[in-house]
């Protein structure tokens, strides 16, 4: 065993992320989305809060998703196929300040439409930078998957900047505050997309997730 997963779906879900991923779409309305097919995985979060470097990281490549260090940069629903009928939904990241205001309230009402309207949506991964928690910015998020009762789980992002005992009593704030939420799976994943760890772990349990999804 491995962290709660066993050696078969670790090696699965090295399998699953190391087959052909690509690009195949990208959103800017509800009216655009791509036609619904197999399961749909999203990743949610704050700008700049690892989105786009997880999911190179998951895939092992180094360019799928854009990164930068620019927040606010995604600013449309981006869609990757990979095997076994799997998507992956790169989120804009919201809580960006400095973007217009206009922008903001249209790719928040795009997050919500896509949350409470995507029937193969199987899970939303929200990522939360390790050195700061839940903030006041992740709330509402946090608030809208529960009210959709949106299936949904904590990744915590940049773990190799926090020491293991804050770590440690990081992942347990946060498992305490969800603990009342429905909807959240109880688990809090930690990960660095820079050093890889806990990356083996969020695909056994996105293996997990979808075998129990296609059961």
């Amino acid at each position: 065993m491995t962290s709660g997963y066993t050696r078969n779906e670790i090696e699965t879900g090295r399998k699953l992320f190391a087959g052909d991923w690509q690009f195949i779409w990208a959103a800017a309305s509800m009216e655009t989305l791509p036609p619904m097919k197999g399961l749909e995985i999203a990743f949610a979060g704050r700008s700049n809060a690892g989105k786009s470097s997880l999911i190179n990281a998951l895939t092992g490549r180094k360019a799928l998703a854009r990164t930068s260090n620019t927040p606010g940069r995604t600013q449309e629903l981006i869609f990757f196929q990979g095997p076994d009928d799997l998507r992956i939904t790169d989120m804009p990241g919201y809580g960006y300040a400095e973007a217009p205001k206009a922008k903001v309230k249209a790719w928040t009402d795009l997050i919500h439409s896509y949350l409470q309207g995507r029937a193969n949506l199987a899970r939303v991964y929200m990522l939360i930078d390790a050195r700061h928690g839940i903030k006041e910015a992740d709330k509402p998020a946090l608030e809208l998957l529960r009210k959709a009762a949106v299936s949904h789980q904590i990744v915590l992002t940049k773990c190799d900047q926090l020491p293991a005992k804050d770590l440690a009593a990081r992942i347990d704030e946060i498992a305490t505050q969800i603990a009342k939420n429905a909807a959240a799976f109880p688990e809090v994943l930690a990960t660095s997309s820079r050093e890889g760890t806990g990356i083996p772990e969020l695909r056994a349990a996105i293996v997990r997730l979808i075998a129990e999804r296609r059961g």
